[in-house]
């Protein structure tokens, strides 16, 4: 809605410009108006006429007086209900053969007046940051990890399959399997893949989500003792480590994956052992152009991939008629990112009329 004194300061816009030569059509159009609505804030004798839409005040005819308003708010703050949030205020009331509100009135009063805070003595819950987007153009710079469950022959019992993966190149680069949960296994695996890997300090990051384990006391003194940057998700949300929750769906839904459980810890690790070659050295992954984990973290993929376009294209030359477009794409994925940002929407900056 557009008020008087905005009327006039938009006339006054659109008089300098037609007095400078624009085109009425013209600078109504950069103030994004029709020159109908600017005809009609005129009147015959030139002076202006607010927008009618602006003075209507409707109020719906079921409208709290300031006496029920009240009420309300003196009913949520007596001593009785200070603790008590409107959802356990209301069925108190009506057992009592009481109404004085529903919830949502409750609600919406106590925002407006303001007194909408946390009611309880529990602490009160708070927004949690997505993590830092992260980014990888290489191998060992970016690892993710995480634990799964495997059954057991005893029901409600488990194996702990601890699984680091490079986030690069989707190789598993460690795992192993207790009984148990704990951080220090984490971080004995952790302290196997950095002598392998040549992992340097600062090299590395780590992410994982909030678990025991991956923010246990031994776990976080040895990546700090390795120089290596710990990440974690928010609080119960999977999708912050994507990647360690696919590459367990893969795992779990193999085709070799038992039916049934698996008997000792024995029978668990010599299946994930077979699992995690076939993953590494075998399996084509979709997102790396169909190229072995193994392949891309050697470096080995772009010369395959090279090798498949040259392949394509000399498809394409002999039977060009089949072709419609480009061919394939081969093309070596660069970077993987992690948690990305969102991608802002430009602002629009106001156009000034021309003089």
């Amino acid at each position: 809605m557009i008020s008087l004194p905005q009327c006039a300061t938009i006339i006054s816009l659109v008089d300098t410009a037609r007095a400078a030569g624009a085109r009425l059509v013209k600078a109504c159009a950069l103030l994004g108006l029709t020159p109908r609505t600017v005809q009609r804030w005129r009147q015959g004798d030139g002076e202006l006429r607010a927008d009618g839409r602006t003075e209507r005040h409707w109020q719906p005819p079921n409208k709290l007086t300031e006496t029920e308003r009240a009420k309300v708010l003196s009913t949520a703050n007596c001593a009785e209900f200070a603790n008590l949030t409107p959802t356990q205020i209301v069925p108190i009331l009506a057992e009592r053969g009481e109404y004085v509100a529903c919830e949502s009135t409750f609600y919406r009063l106590l925002s407006e007046a303001d007194q909408l805070a946390h009611r309880h003595a529990s602490r009160a819950p708070k927004e949690r940051r997505a993590p830092k987007a992260l980014r990888a153009t290489a191998p060992n710079q970016i690892y993710t990890w995480d634990i799964t469950y495997l059954p057991t022959a005893v029901k409600g019992q488990f194996f702990y399959l601890y699984l680091f993966m490079d986030l690069f190149s989707r190789k598993i680069v460690g795992w192993q399997i207790h009984d148990f949960e704990c951080n220090e296994a984490a971080a004995n695996i952790v302290l196997d893949i950095a002598q392998r890997e040549g992992i340097d300090p600062q090299q590395l990051t780590l992410h994982s989500d909030n678990g025991g384990p991956m923010k246990g006391a031994t776990m976080l003194a040895t990546l700090q003792r390795l120089g290596i940057v710990p990440s974690f998700s928010r609080p119960r949300v999977s999708n912050d480590n994507p990647f360690s929750e696919s590459l367990f769906k893969t795992l779990k839904y193999h085709h070799s994956y038992p039916s049934q459980p698996f008997a000792d810890l024995d029978d668990a690790r010599h299946w994930v052992e077979g699992f995690v070659h076939w993953y590494n050295h075998t399996h084509r992954h979709s997102a790396i152009k169909f190229v072995t984990p193994a392949q891309r973290h050697s470096g080995q993929d772009q010369a395959i991939l090279a090798k498949r376009h040259a392949v394509y294209i000399e498809a394409k030359r002999r039977n060009p008629q089949r072709w419609s477009g480009r061919t394939r794409d081969w093309t070596h994925l660069h970077e993987v990112h992690l948690n990305p940002e969102k991608p802002t929407e430009p602002q629009s900056t106001p156009m000034a009329l021309a003089a």
